[in-house]
Order: C-alpha cells, then structure tokens, then sequence
C-alpha cells in the first residue's frame, strides 16, 4: 500500500507542476506514475493512483478540479485494463511484453485524455477542436514513444530489483519538470515585461509629439524642425557607431530639444526681422527653460540635461553654461549640428532656406569653434550620399506625426534614465 501512496504522491506533485500547453491545457509527467501503476499492478492500482493524486491537487476552479478527478482515474483505470490485456500484473515476464504492455496502456491513456479535452472544449465552446489536436498531436507523438520505454524499463527494473528503482527516477524527472515550469513561468514574465514596456515606450513618445505639437501651434516657420532634426540626430549617431540605445535617445532628445520655446514672451517667436540683442538674450533663456519643464517628468532627468546643452559650442562661448569640448554631452554635440543644419536649410521670416551645400559648407567652416568636428564629419558622409528630399527634410518620415507611428516603440524614459 505504501508504494500506491508514494506513486500517488509523486503523480500530484507532477500535476501541480504542469506546464502550460494551451489556455486549458497542462502537460506533466504524471504520466509517468500512473503508466506504471496500469502496468505493474493493474486497473484498480492505477485508479487509487490517480485519485489520490488528483484529491493532492486540489485547486480552483473546483468545478474543473471536480470533473478532472473522476476522468483522470477512469483514465488511468482504462490504461490498467489495456496493459492486463498483454500481461498480467505482478507477474514476472520478459522485457518486450513488459514494453507491449506499457505501449497499450500509454495509447488508451492518451486517447482517453485527449478525447476527454477535445468533449471539454467542445462543451465549453472554447476553440476549434482542430486547433486542439494541432497542439497536442505532437505532444502524443513525442510522450509515446519517449515515456513508454522508460515506464517499461521502470516496471522490469521493479520486478527484478525493488521500488526503489522507480523513485531514483521519477524524482529526478518531477524535478525536471518543476525547471521546465518555472522556466516558462519566467518567459511568461518577461513577455508581460516587454509589453508593459511596449506602451510605456508608445506613452514616452506619444507626450514627446504632444510638445511638440504645442511649440509648432505657436510657429509655423519651425513647424517640423523638431522632427527633422530628430531623425538628423539619430542617424549621425548610427554613423557614428553609437549604441541602439543612444540613437534612441538622441531621437527623442531631438524631438523635445526645442520645448523650452514655449516659455518665450509672446511674439518673440513670431516677429518677422531681425532680433534686438535683449530679444536674442531671451531667445537663449529657451534651453534653461526647456530643461526646467522636462526635469518636471518622471525619468527625464538625463533627456532634460542633453536638451539644456544643446546650444553649447566646443570654444566654450555657447550657453548657458559656456562649456566647451567633451564637457558638452556628446548627444548634445550630435543635436547641435542638426538643428543648425535645419534651421540654414529652413525657411524663416527674415531669410530664405539655404541650399544644401552651402549649410553643409558653414557646418565644415565652424568645425572646432562651433561644432565638434567628428560630429560633422558623420553628417557629410550621411548628406553627401542622400538623395534631395532627405536634405531638405521633404522626406514623408520627418512629419512628426509619421515618426510616431513608424519608430514607436521608442526607448521608454525608463529604461532610457536607468540602463
């Protein structure tokens, strides 16, 4: 009686530790025990196996629980019957009747259990049965003839030896199966992880285009700057071998670099001529503010220090710190040039836009005064091979509002601030 107990206490270890199949279905090795209990003591033996092991796992929904428990034993008792149809239990017999045996019981308890999924489903009207037999056919093929040798092995090792045979090995393989479960219990948790990341990276960008959405309401003349000089930036930084998660960054850095803006006295941005010198002090408030309102955002911490420093110069007479060279963040540096690049090649009230080439020639003359030099040098070889509509940002893909839909899912702001 102490073996019955011990296979039943093995069987519902192995069904608590089920691996998910399908939203409904587990497998587990509880096969295993209850194969050999058919085949080394027959129908009745295999029956109080599985009862018990199913009153061991006794879980909700007990209304699923409840049908289960007297299905699963009618199973194992079905699978009993087939084996003493090939052998007799408890009698000593060679290996291959041993093996027929096990196979008769693995087959009539594979098909009973899935011909009792399949009556499930079809009275849960929970899928298509088809779909059902796609996922557990491959299973059925592989547990047959992987399991049904061991279980023979089991049973002769039984007979000739002693029980303790058996426990060396399902042991062992219940173990197994509890990494196996809590490896898929990880990969669930993870895929739950990247999809909560998933919207928090669509969120991130999503309020990045709805700053700059704001600032473009207030001026047509830079309306898209913003975007362009994002995608700008992201590429130098692809051509500069930077990181994913640089390019990323300077993307979203770029699209916000200009948000400071909206803080301005009203009409500054709008005036059409040329700026006093106390307007162009104002204008230069906008990076300071910029950083103000984005430091006000969970996780922007580093976005909003890359945004203030945009305007620095790498002689040290920029703002509104006055740094110079590597002191000045590199993403910053890359932010610089391209907005620089924009804004020559940009319509504005007081100017027409710049040909290409000749933005690209005051972006060669500034190099170590105004702008980092390996920076700019990145950007030619980007420009010096694009076709026209990239050069002047004619591109559909430098709408805003198209980059949204196309680079989301962007970094999240939390794994930005904390990688």
């Amino acid at each position: 009686m102490w073996v019955i107990a011990g296979l039943a206490t093995l069987a519902a270890v192995a069904e608590r530790q089920g691996v998910p199949v399908t939203g409904n279905t587990e497998a587990s090795v509880a096969f295993l025990p209850l194969v050999f209990a058919a085949v080394a003591f027959g129908p009745f033996a295999a029956l109080v196996v599985a009862a018990l092991a199913g009153l061991g796992d006794l879980r909700r929904p007990y209304l699923r629980w409840a049908v289960y428990l007297p299905v699963r034993a009618l199973t194992a008792a079905a699978a009993g019957l087939a084996a003493g149809a090939v052998v007799a239990p408890d009698g000593r017999t060679a290996f291959l009747t041993i093996l027929l045996a096990c196979l008769a019981a693995s087959v009539v308890e594979m098909a009973a259990d899935l011909i009792f999924n399949l009556g499930t489903q079809a009275v849960r009207r929970a899928g298509s049965p088809w779909a059902l037999l796609r996922t557990l056919g491959p299973l059925i093929l592989v547990y047959a003839p992987l399991y049904t040798p061991i279980v023979a092995l089991l049973v002769y090792g039984y007979q000739l030896y002693s029980v303790a045979i058996v426990g060396a090995f399902l042991v062992p393989a219940i173990a197994l199966q509890r990494l196996i479960h809590l490896y898929q219990q990880q990969r669930e948790a993870v895929s739950s992880l990247e999809e909560a990341n998933t919207r928090l990276e669509r969120a991130s960008l999503s309020f990045a285009t709805a700053l700059v959405a704001t600032l473009d309401a207030r001026d047509r003349y830079t309306a898209g700057h913003s975007a362009a000089v994002a995608i700008y930036s992201r590429d130098i930084a692809a051509r500069m071998g930077l990181s994913d998660r640089d390019q990323q960054l300077v993307h979203l850095c770029g699209l916000v670099h200009d948000i400071g803006k909206v803080g301005l006295p009203a009409g500054l941005l709008e005036k059409p001529g040329a700026l006093t010198l106390e307007e162009r002090r104002q204008m230069e408030e906008h990076s300071a503010i910029g950083e103000r309102i984005l430091s006000k955002v969970a996780d922007y911490s580093e976005i909003a220090r890359i945004v203030r420093h945009h305007h620095e110069r790498v002689d040290g007479l920029g703002y509104p710190d006055g740094l110079n060279d590597e002191d000045i963040p590199l993403l910053s540096r890359i932010i610089s040039v391209a907005d620089a690049y924009d804004a020559m090649t940009s319509d504005r009230p007081y100017r027409d836009a710049m040909p290409s080439r000749v933005a690209r020639l005051r972006l060669a003359q500034a190099v170590e005064s105004q702008f980092d030099t390996t920076v700019v040098a990145a950007f030619e070889a980007i420009l010096a091979g694009a076709p026209e509509e990239y050069r002047t940002a004619a591109r559909s893909d430098f709408d805003f509002e198209v980059q949204e839909e196309v680079r989301a899912p962007a970094m999240s702001v939390a794994r930005i601030a904390t990688a």
